[in-house]
């Protein structure tokens, strides 16, 4: 059987949804994913990155000058609808349009985003736009293997779990198992209609607490 490629890598455009929208990152990002990167809770957050947490506004600008720069990787800032703030950011990477596989990586999402509707429909927006408007096969997910945090979000958000890539990396001075997931586009289709049935504004009380969990087979 015949495998297409994507149609191409992902452009610098703005994707939106109900509660969250992904804008290309840029410089009147900096005051606002520096505010998100800092405060308690901040460094055990960026543990996992291969950054360091910005020191001052300086160094989120500088970062956000370096990656905008970047021919390999394409970063979004997650702004949150309800206040007009970016709150986080992810990115595009490992972007093979000739394979039709991608990643989502690069991936800070402030306290703000926690478990939250907005962090989940960053996800959902990427997904969607990978498989549905671009045409990707293969959407992945890679995290540090003693990060169970993030391969615990990998498998709520619906990604298997395909290995371990042992001492893949070093990341500041450390050794990096990096353990691998990915959703395929056969499995695509189901997940959507339950992200869509989640994001779905009756699903929220009137604090923004779900109604129902995120339900995803493994």
């Amino acid at each position: 059987m015949t495998v297409q490629p994507a149609k191409s890598a992902p452009q610098r455009i703005v994707l939106s949804g109900k509660y969250a929208r992904l804008e290309p990152i840029a410089i009147h990002h900096a005051a606002d994913l520096y505010a998100a990167s800092i405060g308690e809770g901040v460094p055990e957050r960026y543990r996992w990155l291969f950054k360091e947490p910005p020191a001052n506004l300086g160094d989120m600008e500088s970062w956000i000058n370096d990656v905008t720069l970047s021919h390999t990787e394409t970063y979004v800032a997650v702004i949150d609808k309800a206040s007009g703030r970016a709150v986080g950011h992810q990115g595009w990477m490992r972007i093979f349009p000739e394979h039709a596989s991608i990643e989502i990586g690069g991936v800070y999402w402030g306290l703000a985003m926690a478990r939250s509707r907005v962090a989940t429909e960053a996800l959902y927006l990427f997904a969607r736009h990978a498989f549905d408007d671009l045409g990707y096969r293969r959407f992945e997910w890679k995290t540090n293997n003693l990060n169970l945090a993030s391969k615990a979000a990998a498998l709520r958000f619906g990604f298997q779990y395909e290995g371990m890539f042992r001492q893949d990396r070093i990341a500041k001075g450390e050794n990096r198992d990096t353990a691998w997931f990915s959703i395929i586009d056969g499995e695509w289709p189901a997940l959507r209609a339950e992200y869509e049935r989640w994001l779905a504004p009756d699903n929220f009380g009137p604090d923004g607490a779900q109604k129902s969990k995120l339900v995803v087979r493994g």
